[in-house]
């Protein structure tokens, strides 16, 4: 059966939209409930967030919904009992993302394993290294039927980039800074010019956009880069929002992914 991630990048080449959540934020057993609405709204792919204490690469937006959502009970076992008939429901890409810790003391290949029977079709783990993953767990992502994610940014250079490219499946989740996650309004002529960078470098892998992209503009720069973008801060701060989750959640995918008129 063909990876889910595979099967979008087929079928849909640009404008690609991929809404991050942490699990269990706003309340603890919100997570499917996001995830449907989100389905439902025009989102092509989701990156459920597993807790953590110490999300090291995160912003404040992001470290504070992993902080209460592990004050309300959200853990990598419980994630995986909401998730157990998601794919009853929902048939878009879903990937898990988060940290090394909580993955190690599941157990990795326990961990995998919940993985594939869930339907999960990848995960992103920043903190595993890459010549790690090459000797040690690739394998066991491969006979899952599962990608892991790598990170790229600014600083990465040509030669580890092209490295991550050879071992990597699905995507390469470009970092648009050297940054923690955070909403921005604008996107920089520095930020351009990586993104031109990458681009010449013909990657066999398609990319994607992440950190600081929050409205219209930056995902519309992004996607002209890119295969598409990733959004995870400013659609927590949506999370938090009053009102009904539902419209609130429809009419932010709205304003993102619907086009300025030419002038």
């Amino acid at each position: 059966m063909q990876n889910r991630i595979d099967t979008l990048f087929k079928n849909k080449k640009k404008d690609i939209l991929s809404v991050y959540f942490t699990a269990g934020h706003p309340e603890p057993e919100s997570t499917v409930k996001i995830i449907k609405i989100l389905a439902q709204h025009g989102v092509d792919m989701i990156e459920i967030g597993m807790p953590f204490s110490d999300p090291m690469a995160d912003g404040p937006v992001i470290q504070k919904s992993s902080e209460k959502a592990i004050k309300n009970g959200m853990s990598l076992p419980h994630l995986f009992e909401q998730l157990k008939n998601i794919r009853q429901e929902v048939d878009l890409p879903l990937l898990l993302m988060g940290y090394l810790n909580p993955v190690m003391q599941m157990g990795i290949e326990t961990f995998l394993e919940n993985c594939a029977s869930t339907g999960i079709d990848g995960t992103i783990l920043p903190d595993l290294p890459l010549d790690e993953y090459a000797q040690k767990y690739k394998p066991l992502f491969e006979q899952k039927n599962l990608y892991n994610i790598f990170l790229i940014s600014p600083q990465t250079t040509e030669a580890r980039i092209k490295q991550i490219d050879a071992e990597s499946n699905g995507f390469i989740y470009m970092v648009s800074s050297a940054a923690v996650t955070g909403a921005k309004s604008t996107i920089l002529a520095e930020q351009e010019e990586y993104f031109t960078r990458i681009n010449q470098m013909r990657l066999k892998n398609n990319t994607l956009i992440g950190f600081g992209i929050s409205n219209n503009e930056t995902f519309a720069k992004a996607c002209s880069y890119a295969q598409g973008a990733i959004i995870g801060s400013a659609f927590i701060r949506v999370l938090e929002q009053d009102g009904d989750l539902e419209e609130n959640i429809k009419m932010f995918v709205q304003s993102i992914t619907t086009k300025s008129p030419a002038l």
